[in-house]
């Protein structure tokens, strides 16, 4: 008996070790931020860049709105810098998420320490995220802490969870991006509020809200990915703002 317990022990600890190792070379294997996010991570003029316990915080002009940014799957988060740093000098002060594992689906709820200590620095706040971050933060926005949401934005990206009927929502995507499920984006329809705005932009593709080289399987953008990230800062001052 004592010898058939060993056996099972050792073929449990070899199957965790396996699932460990494959886990660690998955999440090992991600996109990096180009070069020049470098500069998009530094403090100019119109915004200060600072390094937070969650992340970045790209502190612009705004005092009343600010926007928690969750970074797409197996992207390092300062690869978004660029489109964010923009965001911010246009009046939309942003908090961009680290994420364990570069993940989000594990730091679903980072926004709730975000909001627990800037809540009363601004009088509105929105969630956004690229792709499965997008996912993961309507997840965060469907239940209670929607209260605390007053609008999403989505990148490339689609809900998961029915969010509240009065929450604004607005989806951008490109019109080149080979990666979003189309079909479960036509079919998140039903999971938005009926004032749901969505918007494509011509020539943009998955990878080019961020700045992380081309992604596997994405379809070849028409322009490059500055004009890309000032277009969709354009949308979405223009709904916010």
């Amino acid at each position: 008996m004592k010898k058939k317990l060993i056996i099972v022990l050792v073929i449990l600890m070899l199957l965790i070790a396996v699932l460990c190792g494959s886990f660690f070379i998955y999440t090992s294997d991600y996109y990096h931020a180009t070069e020049t996010c470098g500069a998009a991570l530094s403090s100019d003029s119109i915004v200060t860049v600072k390094k937070t316990d969650t992340g970045y915080l790209f502190d612009g002009p705004s005092e009343d709105n600010a926007l928690i940014f969750y970074p797409g799957a197996k992207v390092e988060s300062p690869a978004y810098a660029p489109l964010l740093h923009r965001m911010a000098s246009e009046g939309i002060d942003v908090f961009l998420v680290d994420m364990p594992f570069n993940i989000a689906f594990f730091g679903r709820d980072k926004a709730s320490d975000i909001l627990s200590e800037y809540k009363s620095s601004y009088n509105n706040w929105y969630l956004a995220g690229h792709s499965l971050g997008g996912v993961v933060a309507s997840m965060y926005a469907a239940g209670d802490n929607g209260n605390s949401i007053d609008g999403m934005i989505f990148l490339a990206s689609y809900p998961y969870e029915k969010l509240p009927d009065d929450m604004p929502c607005l989806l951008i995507t490109g019109s080149e991006d080979k990666v979003i499920d189309h079909k479960a984006l036509e079919d998140s329809r039903s999971l938005l509020p009926s004032s749901a705005v969505f918007r494509t932009i011509e020539g943009g593709n998955h990878a080019q809200f961020g700045d992380y080289g081309e992604q596997k399987g994405d379809g070849t953008a028409l322009i490059s990915a500055s004009e890309q990230q000032e277009e969709t800062v354009d949308i979405i001052v223009e709904k916010f703002l």
